[in-house]
C-alpha cells in the first residue's frame, strides 16, 4: 500500500533551496517512508523507562496523532507506504525498528526483548514482498532505532539495545564506514532518541546521552551540531525526521524548535505525546526506504 501526495511549489517533491537567516541553503529530498498504523497500541509491558502498563492508553488519540505526522509526510510530497499491524504486536507502529535499508537493500533486525521478537519477521516479509533484498540479521540490532545514515557515515548505537557486533554487520553489507557510539542514559535507549540527523552534514544531539568518547568522536565529525537541552530530548524531539530541510520534530521541544528554524531548517512541530508513553516519536514510527523501488 503506497500513498502519494503531488508535489507543488515549496514542498519537497523536487530539490530546492530554501531561505536562511544566514548564507547556508537548506535543500529538500522527497523521501520514501515505511509506518504501520497503531491500531493495536497500546503499553502490555515495560522494556524502557517510558512505559507504565498501569495506565491505560488513549488508542483513538494514538490513531489520530499518527495520522496527522503520516498526512504531514503526504503534505511535504513524500511517499508513505504502510505494512499491516499485527494483533499482539503494540510496538510495530514503530516502524523504525523494522529494518535497516539503504541502495535497496534491508539488513534484518534481531530484538532484545522477546515481546517485540515477531516484528522482525513482519517486516522482513513486507520488505521481501516489494521486491527487496534482505539479509537476516546475526547479531542484535533495532534497525534505524541504533543505526542512522549521515552522509558518508552509518551511525550505529550501543549500549542498551543493539549489540555491536552488529556495527560490523552493517558495515560489511552495505559498505559504508560505520561509526560506534555508545549510549549511556537509559531514557535515552536507541542512538534516535539522542541525535537527529538533519542533512549529510549535520545532525542535532543531546551530548550527556552518549559516552565521553563517544562525545568526542560526534564533535569531531560534525562541528556544526546543533546541541538540544535536556527539556528537548525528553520531549523526544531528537527524534526527528528531516528530508534536509524540512525538520519533523516534537512541538513540545522548543528550544530546538528556535534553534532549526535559526540554523535555516523549516521546523515541523507534530505531537506524539501518546506514542511517547510507549518510547517513540516521529523517528520511531518512520522507517526510511532509501532508492527502494516505489510500489505500484
Amino acid at each position: 500500500m503506497v500513498e502519494m501526495a503531488p508535489a507543488t511549489p515549496g514542498r519537497a517533491g523536487t530539490p530546492r533551496s530554501g531561505s536562511t537567516r544566514g548564507e547556508e541553503i537548506r535543500t529538500a529530498r522527497a523521501r520514501r517512508y515505511l509506518m504501520c498504523r497503531p491500531e493495536h497500541f497500546t503499553v502490555a509491558y515495560e522494556i524502557n523507562p517510558w512505559m507504565d502498563s498501569s495506565r491505560a492508553v488513549d488508542t483513538d488519540l494514538a490513531l489520530a496523532q499518527w495520522e496527522h505526522l503520516r498526512r504531514t509526510y503526504l503534505d511535504l510530497g513524500h511517499v508513505v507506504d504502510l505494512v499491516d499491524p499485527l494483533p499482539g504486536l503494540p510496538d510495530m507502529v514503530f516502524a523504525a525498528n523494522g529494518a535497516l535499508v539503504i541502495d535497496g537493500h534491508a539488513l534484518g533486525v534481531r530484538f532484545r526483548h522477546a515481546e517485540r521478537a515477531a516484528e522482525a519477521g513482519a517486516y522482513a516479509a513486507w520488505l521481501r514482498a516489494q521486491g527487496i533484498e534482505v539479509t537476516d540479521a546475526v547479531a542484535l540490532n533495532e534497525g534505524e532505532g541504533d543505526f542512522l545514515l549521515a552522509g558518508d557515515w552509518l551511525l550505529a548505537g550501543s549500549g542498551f539495545r543493539s549489540d555491536p557486533a552488529s556495527h560490523a554487520e552493517a558495515q560489511e553489507l552495505f559498505g559504508v564506514p560505520v561509526v560506534s557510539l555508545v549510549l549511556v542514559d537509559p531514557r535515552f535507549y536507541h542512538l534516535d532518541t539522542a541525535l537527529a540527523v538533519l542533512d549529510d552534514r549535520t545532525v542535532a544531539w543531546w551530548p550527556p546521552a552518549f559516552s565521553p568518547g563517544s562525545r568526542r568522536v560526534v564533535e569531531r565529525l560534525f562541528p556544526d551540531a546543533i546541541e538540544a537541552t535536556e527539556e528537548d530530548a525528553l520531549a523526544f524531539g531528537l527524534n526527528a525526521v528531516s528530508d534536509g530541510r524540512h525538520v519533523v520534530v516534537a512541538a513540545a521541544a522548543r528550544h530546538l524548535v528556535a534553534e532549526l528554524s535559526s540554523r535555516g531548517y523549516v521546523p515541523v512541530p507534530v505531537d506524539l505525546s501518546e506514542l511517547l508513553r510507549g518510547g517513540g516519536g516521529a523517528k520511531c514510527c518512520t522507517l526510511e526506504l532509501r532508492d527502494a523501488v516505489a510500489a505500484a
